[in-house]
């Protein structure tokens, strides 16, 4: 049964993928125009032409639009559900993350089903429709919109040149036309006054009408070899008014969609697979003709011939031996140099035009083979686009759980990363399948293979809890590989429970800076380690972890003190690296091996160097912030430095005394 939960990550879901949705759509509809705007600015289209071109684009991008959608709209939403600490909430009330995603998994995995139905009934007619719009729209002559000031040539066989126009009225002023219709070595030259360029009812021819002007057309043909100079007849005609009709047909007639179901996009399943059979059995007639026409072609001896049947392998060599011991080249020595030259020229033009065959078969099987590609290309693509929902839902949504962040900021820029991935992956498997050189299902499914193990992944740590994401870890690891020091901050508490006793951490106070001081006394921390030790004769350096102890236990005491001086003077603690100074690895046989790879190990022991360098620093400092740290408490309890001393000899450390 659906229950309140499911109801209400449902609808917190879905109000944010309608959104996202129709932003992608959006978006991949944007790019699908800029891509062909060439083929639809100057043509003079009407919105009801438009209308059509963006409906049948949008419906075929649905399929592409779902999966993004979801991963955007998951990441969203599950962030928000992070963010505001609900998903905390429904697993504190013993609700896994699991069974939070499983209404939207279901939801999910119902889209699946909504995309392939997209994909294999209502996008290949949308194809079909598309195709012969974009088709139509490539043969349609631009629409006349005549410029002023630079010569128009969007007029077949005219040069216009306008000074002015009146865009109202649509008269033109101070023409200029080049008439080349009848060839360039009649072309006439026409000013007028003024000029209206109109379309025919038809819409078939334009009607130029030109007034007060002359015409000029040369008489004679133009000699390469003539002077410049040379005066030369031509016509010259004054007229009021000469109307020019030229074939231009701006109808828009789309051409018939049926033209275009060859497509392998225009196809649904079943019409692939059967097209994609006829088509290999095509390639297996050619492929057999081929055969045929060329054992017809071949030249057995007369010996043979009567043999060629014969299955026998023994006899199949005495042939070919007896072949090859034929005395060809006394044979050819013996002929006149005239049959020679004329049976090698016959030689050389029968190879070339065998040659010339194979070719032109093997572009035509080549061209058979990659359309063969297309059509199971696309039978793949129709079931692994509606897996890509379900695959990016479960990797937005533990991504939003573990990131906790809501919003079009972070989850708008990590779907993107990922779907950018996922796009490189997909389209690059894809041409390389479609091209030959990787194997179809290979291609085709490996971006599938890489996101599915992927969301397993991430939904298996985001449902334990796990800090795979969390930035802090990566920061500190990063911070001690690169042997970054990490400052201390104490914050000003505003609620406080429990003050410090401040007469109790005093003598504690004065015991951690002796023992800080003995240590130092008594390691040569300065001096280079023994490599064998440090390989070879691991042990922990229990003292420096009591001291670290000692240390943030006083440390966590005192950050309830409510006095600013000692909380400013309390963050000059050291944080200790308390193993980094004795050997690279707990392991004995890891520190074994670093030993032995002498590279390797030598960069471990300047490491060890630097970090024992380090923590006697370090000491040095524990030992100054305890002193002053003693000091403030002591003025905060009213305690003589006399007393204060009594009570440090009573509780010193044994470890380093």
């Amino acid at each position: 049964m659906v229950k309140k939960i499911d109801r209400y990550v449902l609808g917190k879901f879905c109000l944010v993928f309608v959104a996202a949705f129709f932003i992608c759509l959006f978006i991949f509809m944007m790019q699908f125009t800029w891509l062909h705007i060439d083929k639809l600015v100057g043509k003079g289209l009407t919105l009801d032409i438009l209308g059509e071109f963006f409906f049948y684009m949008s419906i075929t991008m649905v399929p592409q639009s779902l999966p993004v959608g979801i991963l955007l709209a998951s990441l969203i939403s599950f962030g928000n559900l992070g963010e505001s600490l609900e998903l905390l909430a429904m697993k504190s009330a013993g609700i896994a993350l699991l069974r939070v995603m499983l209404p939207v998994a279901l939801l999910c995995v119902a889209m699946g089903g909504v995309s392939f139905y997209f994909q294999n009934v209502t996008s290949p007619m949308a194809q079909r429709q598309l195709g012969a719009l974009m088709m139509t729209l490539r043969q349609t002559s631009p629409a006349v919109e005549i410029p002023e000031g630079i010569f128009y040539n969007g007029v077949p066989g005219i040069n216009l040149y306008v000074q002015h126009k009146n865009v109202e009225t649509g008269m033109l002023y101070d023409v200029t036309i080049y008439k080349t219709d009848q060839g360039f070595d009649k072309a006439q030259i026409l000013v007028a006054d003024s000029g209206r360029m109109t379309s025919s009812a038809d819409k078939a021819h334009l009607i130029l009408d030109i007034w007060q002007g002359e015409q000029f057309e040369n008489l004679q043909n133009g000699q390469m070899g003539e002077m410049r100079n040379a005066t030369k007849p031509y016509d010259r005609e004054t007229f009021g008014h000469k109307r020019f009709l030229i074939d231009f047909d701006s109808n828009f007639k789309v051409m018939d969609a049926d033209m275009l179901s060859g497509m392998a996009k225009a196809k649904n399943m079943l019409e692939l697979v059967a097209d994609a059979d006829s088509m290999q059995r095509d390639l297996d007639s050619i492929g057999l003709a081929a055969h045929q026409h060329t054992l017809g072609l071949a030249y057995f001896p007369p010996d043979s011939l009567v043999q060629k049947s014969n299955k026998n392998t023994e006899h199949r060599a005495a042939v070919a031996t007896k072949s090859e011991a034929l005395p060809f080249d006394t044979l050819l020595a013996r002929l006149p140099s005239q049959k020679y030259e004329a049976a090698m020229a016959t030689a050389a033009s029968t190879v070339k035009n065998r040659y010339n065959e194979l070719e032109f078969r093997k572009e035509e099987v080549g061209a058979i083979e990659k359309d063969v590609r297309k059509h199971y290309i696309e039978w793949h693509t129709k079931i692994t686009q509606s897996l890509a929902c379900l695959l990016f839902f479960l990797i937005g949504a533990p991504l939003g759980a573990i990131i906790r962040k809501g919003g079009l900021g972070l989850p708008a820029v990590v779907s993107v990363i990922i779907f950018i991935i996922y796009l490189i992956i997909n389209t690059s498997t894809m041409k390389m399948a479609r091209d030959g050189t990787l194997n179809l299902i290979v291609g085709m499914w490996l971006s599938t293979a890489i996101l599915l193990p992927t969301g397993v992944f991430l939904t298996y740590k985001s449902n334990n809890d796990s800090v795979v994401f969390n930035i802090d870890v990566y920061r500190n690891f990063v911070a001690r590989l690169l042997m970054l020091r990490t400052k201390r901050n104490v914050p000003l508490k505003e609620v406080i429970i429990n003050d410090p006793d401040y007469a109790r951490l005093v003598p504690r106070l004065a015991t951690l800076a002796a023992d800080s001081q003995h240590y130092i006394a008594a390691h040569r921390l300065v001096s280079a380690p023994n490599y064998l030790h440090l390989f070879f004769h691991h042990q922990t350096d229990r003292a420096v972890e009591e001291l670290n102890e000692c240390m943030e236990a006083i440390a966590e005491e005192l950050g309830n003190s409510r006095d600013g001086h000692l909380l400013h003077t309390l963050q000059d603690f050291p944080i200790l690296y308390t193993t980094a100074h004795v050997s690279p690895f707990h392991s004995d046989s890891w520190n074994k091996a670093a030993g032995i790879l002498v590279p390797i190990g030598a960069v471990l022991w300047l490491r060890i160097w630097i970090f024992r360098v380090r923590l006697l620093h370090d000491l040095q400092q524990i030992a100054k912030t305890a002193h002053e740290l003693q000091q403030h408490c002591e003025r905060i309890a009213g305690i003589t430095p006399t007393e204060a001393q009594d009570e440090t000899l009573q509780t010193a450390s044994p470890t380093l005394l």
